[in-house]
């Protein structure tokens, strides 16, 4: 019912876009427009609000807690393990806004800001860190957790309608819980597709820009067909095979071409402005978590910080649901702060090399990059890699890291989609991914074809909207889930040691006056032990 329901919603839409693109596109960002104008305010509070809720969990009472239990050990190492959870979150959105992003902000920052100036330049790499640091990993970390508690340590069904046990009781298993999963369903589906057909668009100008091949659908839609045949491939190897070693790969592919720029290009200042920006950007964290403009009515932060925290929000279930999957035997603490510090540092060093750089240009070089890139976004990171030298491999390099991204994403996405379809499975059959990786490259090449991936991205962030509800019920539940299972563990706790006490004193009076002392603290620690 749930596979079938979700089937039908998307496949809704994918028609409306097919028969009248202009009308979906109309219809849907009216939507947008009156959600971010009446929950703008809402938007930004609940993203911070999970943020606290995830800096909680990681430093209070229940950190010690060790997903699967206390014999539990990690399935993949710590290298592997952030690879795959950074190329499912963040591959193909980093490469693509690296460099297109702040020069965005740059040339229009908000309306208190002089476009063009040296505080537009400080401000532009200030908001990238924003958008892309621990709000959106907080996200991924909450659900992720969330899932993984009640999974590995309760034995639930890996679904979030599970994790809502605590909260709806029986209902969780009902039509409220099947609503829940059908909405992960559909916001994944909406948000995967979208990112997708984004990804074929920069590989394709890639390819255009490097070989001079006709830009057009033509060869956007063969370059989704290419990259389908291979993540369903990888797919069909399995998480511990296909997604580790694609994950693994591309990690180091984007670690070579990053270090080639940073060497390559104004190295001091790239150093200079990641240091100067992590500074600014620590500093100011509350107040850009909550920066709204009453007072001049500026659209700034709609267009950008509203919207990507409502992208988050539907990237939140695909993110979230697969880092869950490789996370068993970690503690929560180890969880919190690995999911939500070391992406975050690795986004903030890729802005500060590519944006960093592109300023660089702008601003010092006499290269009108900026005037450039925003004539041609998905042109930008290749306009910066032109400049430098040996411009030419770098921009191959820079295609293959973006395509392998886009197997790594699609290849991780099947997988979620293929657990919410099949009842939680930690290892769904490959027909069902089968048909779930299809699914989206043709979601993303019809939509393409018709023109309306502009409507389709739009009504993903309108989908976000009761989405945060589901958020904000999985705070509450998780956090009574914990409440209970860490009482439950101290009162054993207090009747084990109680107990103890009551041996060791039993022991002590039976004992000869010349065996007490010294040798009982260390017979009641064995007791303990």
């Amino acid at each position: 019912m749930v596979f079938r329901l979700s089937l039908l919603i998307v496949s809704a839409f994918v028609g409306w876009g097919l028969i009248s693109p202009a009308g979906l596109a109309a219809t849907t960002t009216g939507w947008l427009a009156a959600t971010i104008h009446n929950f703008g305010w809402y938007y930004l509070l609940v993203v911070f609000g999970i943020v606290v809720f995830a800096l909680v969990l990681a430093f209070g009472r229940f950190g010690r807690i060790r997903l699967g239990g206390e014999d539990a050990r990690p399935e993949f190492g710590r290298g592997s393990w952030f690879a795959m959870l950074f190329s499912a979150g963040m591959g193909i959105g980093l490469v693509f806004w690296g460099v297109a992003e702040p020069l965005s902000h740059y040339l229009a920052p908000p309306s208190y800001i002089d476009a063009a100036t040296p505080e537009a330049a400080r401000f532009a790499l200030r908001a990238s860190f924003f958008h892309w640091g621990l709000h959106p990993w907080a996200l991924y970390a909450v659900v992720g957790l969330s899932l993984a508690y009640f999974k590995f340590n309760r034995g639930a069904p890996g679904l979030l309608s599970a994790a809502f046990r605590p909260l709806l009781g029986a209902h969780a298993e009902g039509w409220a819980g099947r609503t829940i999963d059908i909405l992960a369903i559909v916001v994944t589906v909406f948000g995967v597709a979208t990112s997708l057909g984004f990804g074929a668009m920069q590989i394709s100008g890639g390819l255009s820009h490097v070989f001079g091949l006709q830009k057009g659908t033509a060869l956007t839609l063969s370059v989704i067909g290419i990259a389908t045949v291979l993540f369903l491939l990888s797919s069909a190897t399995g998480l511990a095979r296909g997604i580790k070693w694609l994950s693994n790969t591309n990690m180091v592919l984007a670690a070579l071409l990053a270090i080639a720029v940073l060497v390559m290009g104004p190295t001091l200042f790239v150093m200079d402005a990641f240091t100067t920006t992590v500074g600014a950007y620590l500093g100011g964290l509350i107040q850009q978590s909550m920066r709204l403009t009453p007072f001049t009515q500026g659209s700034w932060t709609a267009d950008w910080t509203v919207f990507y925290w409502a992208w988050w929000i539907t990237w939140a279930p695909f993110v979230g649901m697969f880092i869950a999957r490789i996370s068993r035997g970690r503690t929560i603490k180890e969880f919190m702060v690995g999911v939500m510090l070391v992406p975050s540092l690795v986004s903030f060093l890729w802005f500060s090399i590519f944006g960093g750089s592109a300023l660089q240009l702008e601003m010092f070089g006499g290269v009108p990059i900026a005037a450039a890139a925003k004539a041609s976004v998905d042109n930008a990171l290749f306009l910066l890699l032109e400049s430098l030298p040996l411009g030419q491999l770098l921009s191959m390099l820079a295609i293959g890291v973006v395509g392998v991204f886009f197997v790594t994403s699609a290849d991780s996405a099947t997988f979620v989609l293929g657990m919410l379809s099949s009842k939680g499975s930690l290892n769904p059959s490959a027909a069902t991914k089968l048909v779930w990786g299809l699914l989206i490259s043709l979601i993303a090449a019809v939509l393409l074809i018709g023109g309306g991936l502009k409507g389709l991205q739009t009504m993903s962030i309108v989908s976000a909207l009761p989405f945060t509800l589901v958020l904000l019920g999985l705070c509450a539940s998780t956090w009574r889930a914990l409440s209970e299972d860490a009482d439950a563990q101290d009162l054993r706790d207090q009747r084990v040691q109680r107990r103890l006490r009551e041996i060791a004193d039993a022991d002590l009076m039976d004992a000869p006056t010349e065996m007490r002392g010294v040798d009982d603290s260390a017979r009641f620690a064995a007791e303990l032990r």
